[in-house]
């Protein structure tokens, strides 16, 4: 399923970046946080369930994902990396997950199993203290 992000539902702060940054660390609030409330959102109700069941940590407990780009030089660019990490966010809530059916293990794996768990007794008895026998 192909879920389409609004922007207008996308919240951007600028910030200061953290770390060396030479002369412009001090003066430029180049970085972004990026919110984005999930429960308010256009997304699909199964998705925003998805979503809020992924337990990532950057979905704090009102159900909002924060997520701060700083990696880029340029406050357009934090904006783009930040957008693109969060689409990333929301693909993955997307993806139906795959229904596993519980199968039995098939006899010969089962012989298989219970082989290899006769030969390491077998191993390990082997190790044992011999009586003197006299």
């Amino acid at each position: 399923m192909v879920v389409q992000l609004d922007e207008a539902e996308v919240v951007f702060l600028p910030i200061r970046a953290q770390g060396a940054g030479g002369q412009n660390v001090n003066k430029v609030s180049s970085a972004v946080h990026l919110r984005f409330d999930i429960l308010a959102s256009s997304l699909p109700e199964e998705v925003k369930q998805r979503l809020l069941a992924l337990g990532d940590q950057r979905i704090n407990a009102d159900g909002v994902i924060v997520i701060k780009a700083q990696t880029q030089r340029s406050m357009a660019r934090n904006r783009e990396e930040g957008l693109a990490r969060l689409r990333e966010l929301i693909d993955a809530a997307s993806r139906v997950p795959k229904v596993r059916r519980p199968t039995r293990p098939t006899r010969s794996s089962q012989m298989r199993r219970v082989e290899g768990k006769v030969k390491r007794g077998a191993l390990k008895a082997g190790r044992r203290r011999v009586d003197g026998g006299d």
